[in-house]
């Protein structure tokens, strides 16, 4: 099986149907191209794409819409104990749901993504997400990028990846993202708002944005979107 796969990709042919559903974790800070690459590469092998900021993002629009300051995580932690929230993967779309509400089109507003950064740092909310990501990644092919999927949401997981790239490259591309629907945004404000998650993410107590020791370390800094999930893809293979 093995060999008939790989025969396939350098053919240039997508490595659909593997017989074991393995999950993949891509993680890395802001910028590095985590949500291109995943998307990209579940497709390629059929597999369900799990973008965990997306979590974070939806739990953020909550607090945002309770009004409650990131700083008061008592209330935080009383906001969770009654919220729900769902994942949905249906037709290559990552769906989700806070208290029954489809949220997806309200999180990804530049502001949300900042609260999300604070709200993300906060053990308790990491703590609830956990059994919800590890759910749906149950009996069924994944690739998950975050900030900590390989260290901690999925240890054991049958690849790693760990994504970084320069941080100027990584604020244009940050910058060029924004600009579609925020023209006031500059690109000093993109770079300092990317220091700063970085800082946060690095430093924070729970799961630290950090490498698994077991991931594969890639730069893209000077790849495309393409050619990253290539080397994945050579990586994963070389691993059946």
């Amino acid at each position: 099986m093995n060999t008939i796969i790989q025969s396939e990709f350098i053919k240039g042919r997508e490595p659909r149907g593997l017989t074991k559903q393995m999950v993949i974790t891509i993680d890395g800070p802001a910028g590095v191209g985590k949500s291109s690459s995943a998307k990209e590469l579940a497709s390629r092998l059929d597999y369900a794409y799990l973008d965990t900021g997306a979590l974070y993002r939806a739990v953020a629009w909550k607090v945002a819409v309770a009004q409650i300051d990131p700083s008061l995580v008592d209330r935080i932690e009383t906001l969770l104990s009654s919220t729900t929230l769902e994942i949905k993967f249906y037709h290559r779309v990552l769906s989700v749901l806070v208290d029954s509400r489809e949220v997806s089109s309200y999180i990804r507003d530049e502001a949300i993504g900042r609260l999300a950064s604070l709200i993300a740092a906060i053990p308790a909310v990491r703590d609830w997400l956990l059994p919800i990501q590890r759910r749906f990644a149950k009996g069924r092919g994944v690739v998950a990028e975050g900030r900590d999927m390989g260290t901690r949401v999925f240890p054991d997981a049958e690849a790693k990846f760990f994504l970084q790239a320069d941080l100027g490259i990584r604020t244009n591309r940050r910058h060029g993202d924004i600009k579609v629907h925020d023209h006031h945004t500059s690109w000093q404000e993109v770079r300092q708002d990317l220091a700063e998650r970085d800082a946060r993410d690095c430093t924070r107590d729970v799961a630290p944005l950090r490498p698994a020791k077991d991931a594969y370390i890639l730069d893209t800094s000077h790849l495309t979107v393409h050619q990253v999930v290539d080397r994945m893809l050579e990586v994963i293979l070389a691993r059946l």
